[in-house]
């Protein structure tokens, strides 16, 4: 018998899959946590934390048992292996849900998506992406919508570049800021003024619940794109980032693509990080009139608040007295910094050939720490 209130949350443990279910709890639903190893979760009140392994599909099929709604929020780590991992672990889920006859709810990812889309991307756009993780993503989308015939609904949600207090795997924690430590210096992956989009975890986690909330308007199988913090300039998240860590005048750094690009043959991570630069050159923002259509809003933290808590999450240490002497906001979505340091290129790095093993979180270390 399927309960209209529970949710499972595959990939709990996990930024994305954290915040959901917190959300998710905070509108009411029970929520049945997986990870392979719940004893190292983090402490998420309200849930129910099962073991499990999206790769097999009795865990996965067990742990549905009950639930109307599945959320798809795992990936494997350090972007390895993802065309023998990603599309299996799909298929456990797909099958779950059709047994249950649950709703399968899937966060989108910008690579879907190549240039010919840009720079407003709709949910109608055609998706040509560039690079092989952007395929697989592809692909996992049509599985979806090919699983509408036997009785699988789905809602995906589609955003930018994640940042938040529990988002320990994306390009904010790992590649422009240093967790753990005071704020000396961020990194900016893309052109100062280009444009990017950026998505607050618990925004984007709540955006979910509420379109949940409206399951009986769903279609079967349903996208919305979700705006979040759409910068003019990119840019503005570094200079913003700085002022909320009360450190203003902290520099501003490129990142070393060329060294990137150049290791790519040797270091599996740097050749998936090469693929993804595209998305850091051209202004890229997506068109929420979806959404806005349909829930009348987008949650909305803004963005000083929002980086606050992501750097608190990150045990990064606040200046408050600093960031009292910051100069005032100017617009929806702008700053005046005064006394900023420019961004520069990246010096030459010294990186050891060690690297070529190295896990996400110690490679990103290296990479800041040669800039």
């Amino acid at each position: 018998m399927t309960n209209e209130k529970l949710a499972l949350v595959i990939g709990a443990a996990g930024g994305l899959g954290f915040e959901t279910a917190r959300a998710l709890i905070g509108h009411g639903w029970r929520v049945r946590a997986m990870a392979r190893d719940p004893a190292r979760a983090p402490d998420l009140a309200g849930a129910e934390w099962v073991q499990g392994d999206a790769m097999r599909g009795e865990d996965v099929l067990g742990a549905s048992r009950g639930a109307s709604v599945i959320v798809h929020a795992v990936n494997p780590p350090a972007y390895r292996n993802w065309p023998k991992l990603v599309l299996p672990m799909l298929k456990n889920t797909i099958a779950a849900a059709e047994a249950s006859g649950a709703r399968v709810v899937l966060p989108g990812a910008l690579y879907n998506y190549g240039p010919d889309a840009f720079a407003l991307v709709r949910e109608d756009d055609p998706q040509n992406p560039l690079t092989r993780k952007g395929k697989i993503r592809v692909a996992m989308e049509r599985a979806l919508e090919d699983a509408q015939a036997r009785g699988v609904k789905t809602l995906i949600l589609r955003g930018g570049d994640f940042f938040g207090p529990h988002g320990h795997s994306s390009w904010f924690s790992q590649g422009m800021v240093q967790a753990n430590a005071p704020l000396k210096r961020v990194v900016y992956p893309g052109k100062r003024n280009v444009g990017h989009a950026f998505a607050y975890l618990p925004d984007f986690a709540e955006t979910i619940a509420q379109l949940l909330a409206r399951e009986s308007e769903l279609a079967m199988f349903e996208r919305f794109h979700f705006r979040g913090h759409a910068l003019a300039r990119g840019i503005e998240i570094a200079e913003r980032t700085r002022i909320a860590a009360g450190a203003p005048k902290a520099p501003i750094v490129g990142f070393p693509w060329p060294l990137v690009v150049g290791l790519s043959p040797l270091v599996r991570l740097f050749r998936e990080m090469a693929e993804m630069r595209y998305l850091w050159k051209q202004d890229l923002q997506l068109d929420n009139s979806k959404l806005i259509g349909f829930l009348g809003y987008e949650p909305h933290t803004p963005i000083e608040a929002a980086l606050r808590t992501t750097l608190a999450g990150l045990n990064i240490p606040l200046n408050i007295a600093a960031k009292n002497d910051a100069p005032p906001a100017i617009g929806q979505e702008r700053l005046a910094l005064l006394g900023a340091a420019p961004m520069t290129g990246a010096r030459k790095p010294r990186l050891s050939a060690a690297l070529k093993d190295a896990p996400c979180s110690d490679t990103s270390v290296a990479l800041r720490n040669s800039l």
